[in-house]
């Protein structure tokens, strides 16, 4: 069953046989905000990754991010002959260098690099208006609030609808390390998500990124009955 807000909330109180009176529900909701950015960072997923499309400001050097970027990816720019091209990546140091060429500073960017939290900065400075396509991995939907929805919505996100345990495990591990639970369940349920995880990963970061055309179907390999072999 996918889990809502509140059913997640039940659950917790539930598994730790604690009520509302000290698991209240502002109190579970950072549990749960902790929990699923415990995940994001433990794998990345396909429900992650984020496509926008901006342009270039002839003249200007900076590229504002976008609010809910947590990591980048890949930038691809397309010239005025609609030629697609990858930007690389560099390193403010060697920006800060390119542009001491002044015959360098101005044309189509060939590399970018983080500036600041705000900002990127690309290189040379662009002559043009070009448009730009962001990939990235954006910040993920939490339950306790999904984007431009209040009160928070019923359908839930990604993990809640489809990795119920996975969400349950890593809630758990909080919610223990809050009531300064018995070690042994915390114990418990730590092993539980780093199993959950990884099955979680495995089908995030392999099954679901293979081709059977390309890659072939998957399969287990044989143990053979003979001890001698």
């Amino acid at each position: 069953m996918a889990y809502t807000l509140t059913n997640l909330q039940t659950d917790i109180r539930n598994y730790t046989e604690v009520d509302s009176s000290v698991l209240s529900d502002s109190v579970l909701n950072t549990i749960i905000k902790n929990a699923e950015n415990k995940i994001y960072r433990d794998t990345d997923t396909d429900d992650d990754r984020f496509y926008a499309t901006s342009n270039l400001a002839s003249g200007s050097r900076y590229v504002t991010i976008p609010s809910d970027l947590r990591i980048i990816r890949y930038v691809q720019l397309t010239n005025s002959s609609g030629e697609q091209t990858y930007l690389e990546q560099r390193d403010t140091s060697f920006m800060a260098e390119y542009y001491d060429t002044p015959a360098t500073q101005s044309g189509i960017p060939k590399y970018y690099a983080n500036w600041d939290a705000n900002y990127w900065v690309v290189a040379p400075t662009p002559n043009n208006t070009y448009a730009i396509t962001l990939a990235y991995n954006k910040q993920p939907d939490s339950i306790t609030i999904i984007t431009g929805i209040n009160p928070p919505s019923t359908t839930g996100t990604y993990v809640s609808n489809k990795y119920q345990d996975l969400l349950l495990y890593a809630c758990l591990i909080e919610a223990y390390g809050y009531l300064k639970g018995p070690s042994d369940m915390l114990q418990y349920y730590s092993q539980a998500y780093q199993q959950a995880q990884q099955s979680y990963a495995i089908e995030q970061q392999g099954r679901r990124r293979r081709d059977e055309y390309t890659d072939g179907v998957i399969r287990t390999p044989l143990k053979s009955l003979n001890p001698s072999q």
